[in-house]
C-alpha cells in the first residue's frame, strides 16, 4: 500500500507550471496479469478498472485536461473469438456502471474509432453517455475503441479527396492544419505523453499523427496493477525532458 507520506512526497516532486496538456495511455497486461494468477485473460480484464479510476483521479489532481486510453484496438478483432465474445460480455456489463462514476467525477466521455463495430446496446450507451456529460469540464477522458491509427489517418485521405474531387478545395488547400481536421481527434491537441505499461516499447498504431512530438515512457508494471503513484512517476519523468519540437534552444 502506497502510503500518504510516500504520495505526498511524490507529489512535492510535481512541477505544476509543466503539466502535460494530453496524455495518452496504452494499458497493456491485462492478460498476461491474469495468467500469472492462473486465471482466465478476461479476469485480468476486470481488474483493470481500477487502473482507470486511478489515472482520471491522477488527471484531475494534477490539471491535466485530456487523456486518451487505448481500450480495444481495431486489430484486436482478429483475436480468437471465444476472448472477443468474453470482452463484449463483459464490456456491456461493466460499461453503465463504469461511465456513470466517472460521470460523477464531472469526466466528459468522447470516443474517436469505429464504434459501429460494436454491438448496437454497446453503441447506445456510448451515446448515452457522451451526450450526458458533454458540458462535464474537470477532464476529457478519450476512448480509443476499434481504434487504428492507419485506419484513421486513411479515412481522412479519403474525405479530402472526396472534397477535392467534388470541387470543395483545392490542392493548395491541404496543409497539416487543414488534415488535422479531418482525423477523429480533430477536437483534441496533439498528445504530449504516452504511456505504455506491461514492459514492451512500441506504440502499436496508436495515434501515429497526434504523438509525432509525444515523449514516450514505457514501465515494467501489468495494467491492473497501475496506480496513481505510478501514474505521477510518468508525469515527473515527463517533466525532466527537454521538449524542443525541432528546434534548438
Amino acid at each position: 500500500m502506497f502510503s500518504y507520506f510516500c504520495m505526498k512526497k511524490l507529489l512535492e516532486k510535481i512541477n505544476y507550471n509543466n503539466i502535460p496538456n494530453h496524455v495518452a495511455i496504452i494499458m497493456d497486461g491485462n492478460g498476461r496479469w491474469a495468467e500469472k494468477r492462473g486465471k482466465l485473460r478476461t479476469f485480468g480484464h476486470e481488474k483493470a478498472i481500477q487502473s482507470v479510476k486511478d489515472v482520471i483521479n491522477g488527471c484531475k489532481e494534477l490539471g491535466i485536461p485530456y487523456i486518451t486510453l487505448y481500450v480495444f484496438s481495431l486489430e484486436n478483432w482478429n483475436r480468437p473469438k471465444q476472448e472477443i465474445d468474453n470482452l463484449m460480455r463483459l464490456f456491456h456489463t461493466n460499461l453503465k456502471i463504469s461511465l456513470e462514476e466517472i460521470h460523477e467525477k464531472n469526466v466528459k466521455i468522447m470516443t474517436i474509432g469505429k464504434i459501429e463495430r460494436f454491438s448496437e446496446k454497446i453503441q447506445k450507451e456510448l451515446l448515452f453517455f457522451m451526450k450526458k456529460t458533454k458540458h462535464n469540464t474537470s477532464v476529457t477522458l478519450i476512448l480509443a475503441l476499434s481504434y487504428s491509427s492507419r485506419e484513421e489517418i486513411v479515412r481522412a485521405t479519403k474525405n479530402i479527396a472526396e472534397k477535392v474531387c467534388n470541387g470543395l478545395f483545392s490542392l493548395q488547400d491541404i496543409d497539416c492544419s487543414f488534415f488535422q481536421n479531418h482525423l477523429y481527434t480533430k477536437d483534441f491537441p496533439d498528445v504530449d505523453l504516452i504511456i505504455r505499461t506491461s514492459g514492451e516499447q512500441r506504440i502499436s498504431n496508436f495515434l501515429l499523427w497526434q504523438s509525432a512530438y509525444a515523449e514516450l515512457y514505457f514501465t515494467n508494471i501489468l495494467w491492473p496493477d497501475f496506480r496513481k503513484s505510478d501514474f505521477f512517476e510518468a508525469i515527473i519523468n515527463y517533466q525532466k525532458r527537454k521538449r524542443r519540437f525541432g528546434n534548438v534552444k
